[in-house]
C-alpha cells in the first residue's frame, strides 16, 4: 500500500503558485491525481493532502477525534487576524463548548428577526446608487455585509463608533486584498513591523485601532448590561461556563473579531459572484424575476428564503465559486488507509472544498453555470459543502444563506442591473478565501416594475435548505 501521490515540481515553486494562484495550482495537480494527492504549501506544515474524493471527505470528517483530528493548533495562519482564543483556534472540549455557546445566535427566531433588517440595509445601501454609474458590487455587497453583522453581532445600528469600527474593520480586510499582500499571512518571515507605511506595519495598527473600539464597547456593555438585548456580543457576555465563569474580555474580543471577519468577507464575495453570474445569464436571471414577481409586492423575509429557484441559484453559485477552498485540516491520529492510500499518525490533510464541487461525475460541465442541478438532484454533504463540514462547519451558515438570498431578492426586484463590460470575471486569492479579481463592474439601468408571472414546472419543488429550517 503506498502513500498519497507526491506532486513533483520543487517545494518553493508549489508555495509560490499555491499563493498567487490557487486555482491553477489545484486544477493541475488534480489533473494528474484527481482523488487525492500531497502537496508542499506553506501554511500546514511541511505538506498537506489534498483530498476531493467525496467518500473519503466523508470518512475524514465523520471520525474526528478518533482517526482525524481538527486541532485547532494547525489554523495557525488564522492566529494574527483572530488571537488565540477565537473559536478556528480551540480544540477539544473547549471548541465544543464554544461552539454550543454560540451556536444559537444563528438559528430558530434570532434569524428570523433579522430577515426585515437584511431587506432595508440592502435598499439603504442600493438607493445611494445613482443610475448609470459605474460601481464595484463586490464594495456594494461588502458594505450591506458589514452593516448587517455589525447590527448582528454588535447590535450597532448607528453612531460614530459604529462608523469607526466599520471603516477600521474594511481597511484591515482589504490589505489582504490581492494575493501578493495575502502572501504575509502565509510566509511568517514577512511579518515585520516596519511602521505603517509597511504592509505588516499598517496591518498591526489597524488592528490596534479595532482592538481599541472593541474593547471599549465591552467595557460600557459590562457598565450596562441590559438583558433585553438579542445581539451576539449580549449573548456572550451573559453567558457562563461550567465553573460559572464570564468569558474574559479577551476571549470575547477573539470571538466578535472571528465572526465579523468570517461573516461579512466570505458573504459579500459569495453576493457578488451571485451577482455576475445572474447578469452573465440571461435565461437565469429571467426565470429567477418570474419566480421573485410570484411573492408579490412587499414579500415576507421567509418567503423569498424558501423560493426552490433562488436557493438553486444561490447553491450553483456557491458550488462553482466556493468563498473557501478547503475545510478545516484534519491531523492523523493512528495509521489509517484512505482511498487505498496509507496514511501515517500527523500527516495533516484537508477536503478540497474546490476540486469536489468541479468533479465532473458529480457535476457535469462543472465550469457551467446551470441552478438545475440542484433542483435534478439532492447532493449528499459530502459532495456539495461550501461551509465546510464535520466539528469545523461554520457557524454562520444560516445566516450567510438567510443574507446571500434576502439581499439578492431585494436587489433584484427593485432594480435592473447590467455588468458595465465584457471582460469575464475570475477567481482570485484574497486571504484565505476567493473572490472576484475585478469586483464584479456593474451599473444600475433603472428602476424595475413588477411583472406578472408564469412559473414553469422547472420552478417547483422544495428547497435542499429548507430541511435545516425544518
Amino acid at each position: 500500500m503506498q502513500r498519497p501521490y507526491l506532486l513533483t515540481k520543487p517545494a518553493l515553486l508549489q508555495k509560490l503558485q499555491w499563493v498567487a494562484d490557487p486555482i491553477g495550482y489545484m486544477e493541475s495537480a488534480s489533473a494528474q491525481y484527481p482523488d487525492i494527492f500531497t502537496a508542499k504549501i506553506i501554511g500546514f506544515g511541511d505538506t498537506l493532502v489534498f483530498v476531493s474524493h467525496p467518500q473519503a471527505i466523508q470518512e475524514i470528517l465523520t471520525n474526528d477525534r478518533k482517526k482525524f483530528a481538527a486541532l485547532g493548533n494547525q489554523n495557525k495562519i488564522l492566529q494574527p487576524l483572530v488571537g488565540d482564543y477565537s473559536i478556528f483556534m480551540l480544540d477539544g472540549d473547549r471548541h465544543r463548548r464554544r461552539r454550543q455557546l454560540v451556536m444559537p445566535s444563528f438559528h430558530g427566531e434570532r434569524m428570523r428577526a433579522y430577515g426585515q433588517l437584511i431587506c432595508d440595509l440592502t435598499e439603504k445601501v442600493f438607493s445611494q446608487l445613482p443610475s448609470g454609474q459605474v460601481f464595484s458590487a463586490r464594495n456594494i455587497t461588502q458594505e450591506i455585509s458589514l452593516q448587517v453583522i455589525l447590527q448582528t453581532v454588535f447590535g450597532m445600528y448607528e453612531g460614530e463608533r459604529s462608523e469607526q469600527l466599520k471603516q477600521q474593520l474594511k481597511l484591515m480586510a482589504d490589505l489582504f486584498r490581492s494575493p501578493f499582500t495575502s502572501s504575509f499571512l502565509f510566509f511568517p518571515f514577512l511579518q515585520k513591523d516596519l511602521g505603517t507605511w509597511s504592509p505588516w506595519g499598517k496591518f498591526l495598527h489597524n488592528r490596534q485601532q479595532v482592538d481599541k473600539l472593541l474593547y471599549t464597547e465591552i467595557a460600557e456593555r459590562r457598565e450596562q448590561l441590559n438583558p433585553d438585548r438579542i445581539d451576539i456580543l449580549s449573548m456572550l457576555m451573559s453567558s457562563r461556563d461550567e465553573a460559572g465563569n464570564p468569558m474574559s474580555d479577551l476571549e470575547l474580543r477573539d470571538e466578535l473579531i472571528t465572526l465579523l471577519l468570517a461573516g461579512y468577507e466570505t458573504t459579500a464575495s459569495a453576493m457578488a459572484w451571485a451577482l455576475y453570474l445572474i447578469h452573465k445569464n440571461t435565461e437565469v436571471r429571467e426565470k429567477l424575476l418570474l419566480e421573485l414577481d410570484s411573492l408579490g409586492e412587499k414579500p415576507d423575509p421567509m418567503s423569498i428564503f424558501r423560493l426552490p429557484y433562488l436557493t438553486a441559484v444561490c447553491n450553483e453559485t456557491l458550488r462553482i465559486y466556493p468563498v473557501a477552498m478547503l475545510t478545516f485540516p484534519r491531523v492523523v491520529q493512528e495509521p489509517v488507509e484512505l482511498l487505498g492510500h496509507r496514511l501515517e499518525p500527523e500527516t495533516v490533510l484537508a477536503g478540497c472544498i474546490f476540486l469536489t464541487h468541479h468533479r465532473k461525475d458529480l457535476y457535469p460541465e462543472p465550469k457551467q453555470f446551470k441552478p438545475e442541478r440542484f433542483l435534478e438532484q439532492q447532493f449528499s454533504p459530502y459532495e456539495f459543502m461550501p461551509f465546510g463540514g464535520g466539528v469545523r462547519r461554520c457557524l454562520g451558515e444560516a445566516l450567510a444563506v438567510f443574507e446571500m438570498k434576502l439581499v439578492l431578492a431585494t436587489i433584484l426586484s427593485r432594480y435592473q442591473l447590467a455588468l458595465a463590460d465584457h471582460q469575464p470575471e475570475v477567481p482570485r486569492r484574497r486571504g484565505i478565501t476567493l473572490a472576484p479579481a475585478r469586483g464584479v463592474k456593474m451599473c444600475i439601468k433603472c428602476e424595475r416594475a413588477r411583472q406578472e408571472p408564469q412559473l414553469t414546472k422547472s420552478l417547483e419543488g422544495e428547497s435542499p435548505w429548507l430541511q435545516t429550517w425544518g
